[in-house]
């Protein structure tokens, strides 16, 4: 079955750097567009970063923009969210996404914490 494992959350301090990775299996990775959402409490989930099917492009929001790296490696089904100067409003649950652009299919992973405080 379809499935998104997203790591490397956890408690950083401002200023600090995590890298999440996002596991895909189930469906043909090379075929989807991947992105990361985060959602804090009490507000909507934000789309953070996205990157094309083959990595050739790649969309960042502007409040983390110069801020993250999003990579991927098709050969491992592998997503990547590099983050750094990290703040406290950046606290949230992270969580990865796969879209299907011509089909709009979409699968959704679990998510994982990301705590920034000192």
């Amino acid at each position: 079955q379809v499935q998104l494992v997203e790591s490397g959350g956890g408690l950083v301090q401002p200023g600090g750097s995590l890298r999440l990775s996002c596991v895909a299996s189930g469906f043909t990775f090379s075929n989807y567009a991947m992105r990361w959402y985060r959602q804090a409490p009490g507000k909507e989930r934000e789309l953070v970063a996205s990157i094309t099917s083959t990595g050739g492009r790649t969309i960042f929001a502007d409040s983390m923009k110069g801020r993250l790296t999003i990579s991927r490696d098709n050969a491992k089904n592998t997503v990547y969210l590099q983050m750094n100067s990290l703040k406290p409003e950046d606290t949230a649950v992270y969580y990865c996404n796969a879209l299907h652009v011509e089909r709009g299919w979409r699968y959704w992973g679990q998510g994982t914490q990301v705590t920034v405080s000192s």
